[in-house]
């Protein structure tokens, strides 16, 4: 029997790029020690690539011009700066502006894509970033169309941050952009993205450690550089995280509140049946530094017949009693085949009277977007349509 041996040496599969994007000062200089560079030279490096990825907001390795040119390829061939690709973008009437964002992960790019939306919702004096946390979403609140759709997977730190990177390119928010004329925008001398809210497709606090270093890059001061009292987290009541989140991060909190009786919101919010009412109230009086200054803000969602009488009124002042707060309305947004109705004008009129009252703010949400599809509870992304098996592998790899 003849046997013929391969001696030839075996081609070493290529090396993952990571993606640069994402990760904080300590895994910057951790990333920059596997280039064996010396230590004395790692802190202005991280210096230096934390102003071009979050202050410059630069796509390419080559741009960054006050680093040397063969360090500048070193990281080419071990590292990228990873930013989605725009499948679309829509501008509605009122110049609200939405995104639909592709990501593919360049450490396994054999893996199938997925798709997010994020929201930009300008007003003359602010402009307001809707970012995403998951691909779709585990909780199935029944008035919310985001909630119709599979969860996929988790969004990485740097797949959050880049959806702020990316509208403010979009915006022309980095040094020497301009500023879209097709829509309205924030009067100059002020940043485009003034504001990040944690409220788009997810559960922010179901993926809390990506979430948490993705709201800590936004807050640093030398980078994007957004005030924590500018920041938002929204989550629908994962008590066990909501101190945790307070304590590490110090931004502000928003609740997914929508009923005033645990046995509805059972049905609105179903994770209320893990975390009910009383849980979740007291979590939010011991949020670290809540005070008049920092309030919680309740949002709650009106619904025709549901939970918009005076009676539900009356409940949600005495459940809010003692508790810093802000009530933010928001007249129900329409899907297709969703089962619920907008309370009429009146009754949110009368609603917001009986809480004005008793002392707290609570502005109706003025709804935007909604001709594209971008208001509250309307964002539902294409990743739904992924084949059932590129859905559990996806989910199998985080």
């Amino acid at each position: 029997m003849n046997v013929t041996l391969d001696l030839t040496a075996a081609t070493p599969a290529a090396p993952k790029k990571q993606s640069l994007i994402g990760m904080d000062r300590a895994q910057l200089s951790e990333a920059l020690a596997s280039l064996g560079l010396p230590e004395k030279q790692i802190r202005m490096r991280v210096s230096q690539l934390w102003n071009w990825l979050y202050v410059n907001g630069v796509t390419d390795f080559d741009d960054m011009l006050n680093i040397a040119k063969g360090l500048r390829e070193q990281l080419k061939e071990r590292f990228v700066l990873h930013r989605p690709e725009i499948v679309s973008e829509q501008v509605s009437t009122d110049g609200t502006r939405k995104w639909l964002f592709r990501f593919t992960d360049p450490e396994q790019p054999n893996m199938p894509p997925v798709d997010v939306e994020t929201v930009y919702i300008p007003e003359e004096d602010r402009g307001t970033l809707c970012v995403s946390s998951q691909v779709g979403c585990t909780l199935t609140c029944t008035f919310c169309h985001t909630g119709t759709q599979k969860l996929v997977r988790n969004l990485t730190a740097g797949e959050i941050v880049s959806q702020v990177l990316m509208a403010r390119e979009r915006l022309g928010d980095f040094p020497g952009g301009t500023r879209p004329t097709d829509g309205v925008v924030p009067k100059e001398g002020l940043r485009a993205i003034t504001n990040v809210v944690m409220m788009g497709m997810g559960e922010p606090l179901y993926n809390t450690e990506n979430v948490k270093r993705a709201m800590l890059l936004m807050a640093d001061g030398d980078g994007i550089s957004l005030s924590k009292r500018r920041i938002t987290l929204s989550t629908s009541g994962v008590v066990p995280a909501i101190a945790e989140i307070g304590e590490e991060t110090g931004v502000m909190l928003a609740i997914s509140l929508h009923a005033v009786r645990d046995e509805l919101r059972d049905i609105l919010v179903p994770i209320n049946k893990k975390y009910p009412l009383e849980e979740l109230l007291e979590a939010c009086r011991n949020y670290p530094g809540l005070s008049n200054a920092r309030r919680i803000t309740f949002e709650y969602v009106m619904l025709k017949g549901v939970n918009d009488s005076i009676a539900d009124a009356k409940a949600l002042v005495r459940l809010l009693d003692g508790i810093p707060a802000k009530i933010n309305l928001i007249p129900f947004n329409p899907w297709p085949g969703s089962e619920y109705e907008c309370s009429s004008w009146a009754q949110i009129e009368k609603f917001a009277d009986v809480v004005n009252i008793a002392g707290y703010a609570s502005p109706v949400r003025t709804p935007r977007g909604r001709d594209i599809f971008a208001a509250c509870g309307q964002l539902k992304s294409e990743s739904e349509r992924m084949k059932k098996k590129d859905r559990d592998a996806l989910q199998a790899a985080q």
